[in-house]
């Protein structure tokens, strides 16, 4: 493969891992506890991927790859998921010891270097300690990450989309540690390197998604549960259905969807579906549709786009949600993607959210 490729990739990526690490801890949109460790643990996966690749002498550099960063990045990302799941170890105090085999590899170079200053240099027992301490840093880190995999998988305080975000993370630090394993067996083995660039190249796509999926996506994400959360907590709704429709004209069916709606408020699901209404109300989807459209004289895509369009509208003129994005606030109302939101929203206002917010801002 072409090392100029090569280094182009990882060097663009390094930078965008780099900007990330510090666009999470600075940025009021991103900043949270639990995207400081993930700042952190790409902070700590740029920096390897940049001291094995380049292999620079220097006393710094090689002072910071000997001392195993490596147990660091496998203590911040356990901590970053047990954040993100909210788990009871974090108020345990034995947990933080999980960091402990990353000070103490601190401790053993300080050492070694005074050992190595006072004494003959010997190469082969470097090599051998820093085998040592490679070994037990590989094992030490799939441990962690198996074990925050289980977590994440039997957590009942997340939601799916927060589930599916942590399992992909974690599956994509798994695929790096079983191409790095089978890196070190080519290298042994066949002397060979196609697996160790494929390595670099698997690590500096893993920056472009975090940036996407891992940061962008998820924290509207978070905002959404923010809104909902404050919305469940603030709310004084009464619990009787909203006299919409005169009761005594209305059949039956319509009645109770309207209770769906405004009690149940069933149009917040992003996948509901004509037959889940159906169902609910005890009747097959063809004559809900039918009803609707002689009683209401609209479709039922129509009529539950009107209850999201009424709940985004409501939150983006409450200025108490202006810190969070329009994306969040769409996820919230029902629609199921930012295109959907947008479209919807443009057919019945005549402008898109974002200008919408603004207008409701200046007035």
């Amino acid at each position: 493969m072409n090392t100029k490729i090569l280094d182009f990739t990882i060097s663009a990526s390094g930078v965008i891992g780099y900007f990330i690490s510090i666009s999470l801890v600075t940025t009021s949109f991103y900043k949270s506890r639990a995207n400081n460790y993930l700042s952190l643990s790409l902070f700590l996966l740029t920096s390897l991927t940049f001291l094995d690749w380049y292999d620079i002498e220097n006393f710094v550099l090689d002072f910071l790859n000997n001392i195993m960063l490596d147990f660091l990045l496998g203590a911040a990302l356990f901590t970053y998921f047990l954040i993100q799941i909210k788990h009871k170890y974090l108020k345990k105090n034995w947990y933080k010891w999980l960091y402990f085999p990353f000070f103490f590899a601190v401790i053993i170079e300080i050492f070694l270097q005074l050992y190595f200053s006072f004494n003959q240099y010997s190469a082969d027992l470097d090599d051998l300690l820093f085998d040592i301490r490679s070994n037990i840093s590989y094992v030490y880190n799939v441990t962690l990450i198996f074990w925050g995999r289980n977590l994440i998988k039997n957590s009942d305080t997340i939601s799916n989309d927060k589930r599916r975000w942590l399992l992909r993370l974690n599956l994509f630090i798994i695929c790096i540690i079983i191409i790095w394993l089978l890196s070190q067996i080519e290298v042994y083995i066949l002397d060979s390197e196609y697996v160790t660039n494929f390595l670099w190249i698997l690590l500096s796509v893993l920056s472009w998604w975090i940036l996407y999926y891992g940061v962008f996506k998820l924290q509207i994400v978070v905002q959404k549960d923010e809104i909902h959360q404050y919305l469940v907590s603030k709310s004084t709704k009464d619990t009787q259905t909203k006299k919409r429709i005169n009761e005594t004209t209305a059949s039956k069916i319509i009645t109770e969807l309207y209770a769906l709606m405004d009690v149940a408020e069933v149009y917040k699901n992003p996948l509901l579906s004509r037959l889940d209404l159906a169902t609910q109300l005890g009747t097959s989807e063809g004559y809900l549709s039918q009803i609707i459209n002689q009683e209401l004289n609209k479709s039922l895509i129509q009529f539950v786009n009107e209850y999201r369009i009424e709940a985004a509208k409501n939150l983006l003129c409450n200025p108490v949600f202006n810190k969070y994005s329009v994306e969040a606030i769409g996820m919230e109302a029902g629609f199921k993607s930012k295109s959907a939101f947008y479209s919807t929203f443009k057919t019945s206002f005549g402008i898109s959210p974002g200008a919408f917010r603004k207008l409701q801002k200046k007035s």
